[in-house]
């Protein structure tokens, strides 16, 4: 693997006053590409023949990557853009990409968007959410696998062809002629590869130029419950969290990173994208599973060693699990540190990462409707414990007390508010109205739906969601309370605290955790006892704290707290239609209009009106089968 060094702005922004410094020179000179594509071609005619990609369809040692250089990754894009072109797609026309991590992809999300507008959507999800989303982007083209790549999706295309009205061009990555596709009329099927293959790699056909404010992307911000939401990224959006990623990481120089990151999701597009490859350096792509492959952790470390890594990012719970896999007789020396991100990094399992394996863990923060970064530590350095590191250069962020759609004070240092957020990375706004008309604060202020505070240096410290608090008799209680202490303990991997249905409280906190292995682990009553003493606050001492082998998580590895909300629900049926002595089928989920349900399905020997007085006090609606 050829590569050649760039050079180091050493632009570590270790101080807010660093940052202050920094944003004196204009945004426009700082950064001064507007859109993904040009940073393809940037990439392109700095690094020419290096290796931007390399595959491993299996991750198993020593298996030999399909390589795409830089140049070869820049021409591919063209292409890419140039098909979509050729087949009617406009700048305002959507391109939904239903696909795992292959090189393909990347052709497929930047060449879309130099085309019209990409949307990649998590192919884990239900048909009637792919089509649900399909339908709000009025989607245009699809792109996906053939049949014999992956029978799973092909099963969920042959319902979305059926229901997606707005639907011309289905492209699929096939080892078979499409000739034979059965397709719905008034539905062109052609192969991606091959199609791609017959158009110029050196010149838009389109001669369009890209306006920084044009919508780039499409991402789907829910889909596991309820309807979900559609935030629209401009090319300017992602340009400058790129560009940013790539200037303030340039001090670490160039090398390979393994990305186990889904390509569907922000994290492993933009900052572990687009941003890596400005920044020159090589994505080994873990299969195209990701993470989910049976082969990709178990093998990390010989790849960490093999492809000679000195960082990578990841989300809290693949830490949690690559802790517990030996390194065995790889020599990592050369993984100095790890970017980690989607969800809260509780301070033991960073502290016994870096430990472990000498490396420093930074947790930033972001999320979708940011372009992926809002605060991150300063380069190689420690954040204060606790923390997710200081605002982004260009961008404001503010502590606040909101009122709906109403700023009504900025909160003091120190104070815990609502996180608020603006600048050159905030989106542009869902598709939908009625999710923007919640979104915004003084018409301005995007809200995050975060809790936290800021130190005197500009630190945030981020204290839970403001969806998530626990809700004791009036009284509300942060999770992050629960959640924080409970991870201290030496035995506990992870923790999460969820609101359990009550009688008397409306609902009460319990906890579910994950243990690292050991010959003598606590007991739940004795976790309990730990709470007791390490959490002053009464209200929020779990009721019980349950110990479980798996936290739920989502496709991207965030903990689920649906799932957890549900099983919390379930184990209050039970024991309620236990003391009635009432045998019954019965299962919990949630429902936007009545919030938790339970589902019952009743034994002959029970009633119906037995099982409504059994849980007449509990604030759980009821569901018969």
């Amino acid at each position: 693997m050829s590569i050649t060094p760039i050079q180091s702005s050493d632009t570590m922004l270790q101080s807010l006053a660093e940052i202050q410094e920094y944003e004196k020179v204009p945004l426009s000179q700082r950064y001064p590409w507007e859109s993904t594509f040009d940073l393809i071609r940037q990439s392109a005619r700095l690094y020419q023949h290096d290796s931007a990609i390399e595959f491993l369809p299996t991750a198993a040692p020593d298996e030999d990557t399909v390589k795409v250089s830089f140049s070869e990754l820049s021409q591919r894009v063209h292409q890419t853009a140039n098909l979509f072109h050729s087949i009617g797609v406009e700048p305002t026309d959507t391109v939904t990409l239903l696909l795992p991590n292959l090189p393909e992809t990347h052709f497929a999300l930047w060449g879309g968007q130099a085309a019209g507008i990409t949307s990649p959507i998590n192919p884990l999800l239900e048909p009637e959410h792919i089509i649900e989303i399909m339908n709000t982007t009025r989607a245009k083209v699809l792109v996906t696998l053939g049949q014999d790549l992956s029978e799973e999706i092909w099963d969920k295309v042959t319902q979305i062809l059926e229901q997606v009205p707005t639907l011309k061009t289905l492209l699929l990555i096939s080892k078979k002629p499409i000739s034979n596709t059965p397709v719905p009329a008034g539905i062109h099927a052609d192969n991606f590869v091959s199609a791609i293959s017959q158009q110029p790699d050196d010149h838009l056909k389109s001669e369009r130029y890209i306006q920084g404010s044009e919508t780039a992307s499409y991402f789907h911000t829910g889909g596991t419950t309820g309807r979900p939401k559609i935030a629209r990224l401009t090319h300017s959006n992602i340009a400058f969290v790129a560009q940013l990623s790539a200037d303030t990481s340039s001090s670490k120089g160039r090398f390979a990173t393994l990305s186990g990151l889904p390509l569907f999701h922000i994290f492993g597009t933009v900052v572990a994208g687009i941003g890596t490859l400005l920044a020159g350096r090589t994505i080994v792509i873990m299969t195209p599973s990701g993470f989910r492959s049976p082969n990709v952790l178990p093998n990390w470390w010989h790849h960490v060693a093999r492809f000679q890594v000195k960082g990578f990012a990841a989300v809290p719970t693949i830490l949690g699990v690559l802790l517990q896999i030996p390194v065995g007789d790889n020599d990592i020396s050369c993984l100095t540190d790890i970017g980690c991100g989607a969800s809260t990094l509780p301070t033991g399992l960073k502290n016994a990462f870096e430990e472990k394996f000498n490396v420093l863990v930074s947790n930033g923060y972001g999320m979708t409707e940011s372009s992926c970064l809002l605060a991150r530590p300063p380069t190689d350095m420690q954040a204060p414990e606790g923390s997710v590191g200081r605002r982004l250069p260009y961008m404001e962020m503010k502590i606040a007390e909101v009122d709906g759609t109403r700023l009504v004070r900025t909160s003091n240092t120190g104070e815990v508010g609502i996180v608020l957020a603006r600048g050159p990375h905030i989106f542009s706004g869902y598709l939908s109205e009625e999710d923007n008309a919640k979104a915004w604060v003084d018409k301005s202020w995007f809200n995050t739906g975060d809790m936290g505070y800021l130190d005197g240096d500009g630190n945030l410290f981020l204290t839970g969601r403001a969806k998530d608090l626990i809700i004791r008799g009036g009284h509300n209680i942060d999770p992050a309370l629960i959640e924080e202490p409970l991870s201290r303990h030496p035995a506990v991997a992870i923790a999460v605290a969820v609101g359990q249905p009550d009688a008397y409280a409306g609902e009460v906190p319990v906890a579910y955790v994950t243990l690292f292995p050991s010959t003598n682990p606590p007991t739940e009553e004795q976790l309990i006892d730990y709470c007791r003493s390490q959490i002053s606050e009464r209200a929020a001492i779990p009721k019980r704290v349950e110990i479980i082998d798996e936290i739920p998580l989502t496709a991207v590895a965030k903990v689920f707290k649906p799932a957890l909300r549900n099983r919390a629900t379930e184990y209050v049926v039970g024991q309620a239609l236990e003391e009635k002595s009432i045998t019954a089928k019965f299962s919990a989920h949630f429902d936007t209009s009545l919030g938790q349900v339970a589902k019952v399905q009743l034994e002959q020997a029970s009633s119906k009106a037995d099982v409504e007085e059994a849980l007449e006090n509990l604030p759980v609606a009821l569901e018969f089968e």
